[in-house]
């Protein structure tokens, strides 16, 4: 076999030209992906007369947005570094049966979701802050949105596979035919076509269905290394579980950012009003920027090491993780940089009125102050599941979102005399301690799950 139809190459070539060979195809599909979010942002945001409420109402759909991600990615990061970790061991037909299994749960996954957004959608987005002047540009969109379900997950599930056997520039292919769709729909929809958030919805969805075709065909073609089988294509309790159980950790992480979307929303609009509320799509939007590079440099690694627990090669396992750290951190201190020093310009990205830009300024100075640190975090969390390690990864999620930052959405503004500004404090706060307490988790998991696979009598981490 060659190097194009099997994935040897994650076991022999040097860690440093590897995880740049993974990595930086990853991260590019990171980027282009958040472009589905922020492009309409954009695009709604410069809307003439209503943008300003327009993005405050589509902002109120992002919780929602990200519970359909979320789904996708416990199955997806679940699944994929189980099938990679069995690869490593030799173990195809095992990995190929996890593809299956996983594939047919998004679509049960994607027919409920689909069916509560379309019944549920304006009580849903109401309990989630939308306010009398923005429910119906929210409605509006979600109602359109909600159709592309299916599309968004088998877009984000799926292609988590392809990228596990070493297709890299294929996975990033995938997000890059969507998202050019999107931005050239966008305007066409938008302001051509006179639809507003309802052609922004529209665009995202039809981008969506075409990166869905790419990835089916691919999965289901010559040039994948695992393939979609028809005898896979049934829910076994002993595959699809432990993938259920590692999944769980990112699912907790990006769901989780609607309950806490919800919270801040409702907090914002008590202390601040729509103005403040509209901020906070903009530092949403700047966060997922921040977020979505270090995710692709976690899935970059995650083959990697994935690959080579499953082979038991404790020394690439350990160099693939340290320069992972020293990469994340460069990248997240870099960010926390740019944005302390030039907040206006992130705001402005986003809108055009005056008064949202000259409110987001401050904000977002206070709410990305510890963003510097965050790779760290990512690094022990992205190792975490790439080594199996469900229990450590649920513990971390749910630490940081909430046990930590819940209650200090509710807690900072009674100590802080801007209570707005208050509420926007509470990130940085959690994330601060959050990265304490992941790095210390973090030194004493990862020795053992070396031992794990360093001494055969040794347990494996479930």
């Amino acid at each position: 076999m060659t190097k194009e139809n099997n994935n040897d190459f994650l076991g022999t070539e040097p860690i440093g030209k590897l995880l740049i060979k993974m990595s930086i195809p990853a991260v590019l599909a990171q980027i282009i992906n958040m472009l589905y979010n922020i492009v309409d942002s954009i695009y709604i945001g410069h809307m003439p007369e209503n943008g300003a409420l327009a993005l405050t109402g589509v902002g109120v759909c992002l919780p929602i947005i990200l519970i359909v991600s979320a789904f996708a990615a416990l199955v997806s990061m679940g699944g994929a570094p189980r099938a990679s970790i069995a690869m490593g061991g030799g173990k195809n037909g095992e990995a190929e049966g996890i593809l299956g299994s996983c594939l047919t749960l998004q679509l049960i996954i994607s027919a409920i979701l689909t069916t509560v957004l379309l019944i549920w959608n304006r009580d849903l987005l109401l309990a989630f802050g939308a306010s009398e002047n923005t429910i119906e540009y929210a409605s509006g969109y979600m109602r359109i949105y909600a159709l592309g379900t299916v599309f968004v997950q088998l877009t984000l599930g799926m292609n988590a596979f392809i990228t596990a056997q070493g297709f890299a520039k294929t996975g990033m292919y995938t997000v890059l035919i969507g998202a050019l769709m999107n931005i050239v729909l966008d305007p066409i929809l938008i302001f051509a076509f006179d639809m507003g958030v309802q052609g922004a919805a529209l665009a995202t969805i039809l981008s969506q269905a075409v990166s869905a075709i790419w990835v089916m065909c691919f999965l289901s073609g010559k040039k994948t290394i695992l393939r979609i089988r028809k005898p896979n294509l049934k829910l076994n309790p002993k595959i699809i579980l432990p993938c259920i159980a590692l999944g769980v950790a990112p699912f907790i992480m990006q769901a989780s950012e609607s309950v806490i979307s919800v919270c801040y929303n409702s907090s914002l609009l008590k202390y601040g009003g729509d103005v403040a509320v509209g901020a906070m799509t903009i530092l949403t939007s700047v966060m997922q920027f921040a977020m979505m590079p270090l995710n692709g440099l976690g899935q970059g690694a995650q083959p990697i090491t994935s690959y080579n627990f499953g082979a038991k090669n404790v020394e690439r396992v350990k160099k693939t993780f340290f320069l992972l750290l020293k990469v994340s951190l460069c990248y997240s201190l870099l960010l926390w940089a740019l944005v302390e020093l030039f907040p206006g310009a992130f705001a402005a990205i986003f809108t055009s009125n005056a008064e949202l830009i000259a409110f987001t300024k401050d904000a977002l100075r206070i709410y990305c102050a510890s963003i510097g640190i965050f790779g760290i975090q990512m690094a022990c969390q992205m190792t975490f599941m790439a080594t199996g390690n469900a229990r450590a990864s649920v513990l971390v999620a749910v630490m940081r979102k909430f046990i930590l930052l819940v209650p200090l959405i509710y807690i900072m503004p009674l100590f802080i005399e801007n209570k707005t500004m208050g509420v926007y404090l509470s990130e940085p706060v959690a994330d601060l301690i959050s990265v304490i307490f992941a790095a210390t988790l973090f030194s004493f998991e990862f020795k053992k799950a070396l031992r794990s696979i360093s001494d055969p009598l040794e347990p494996k981490l479930q």
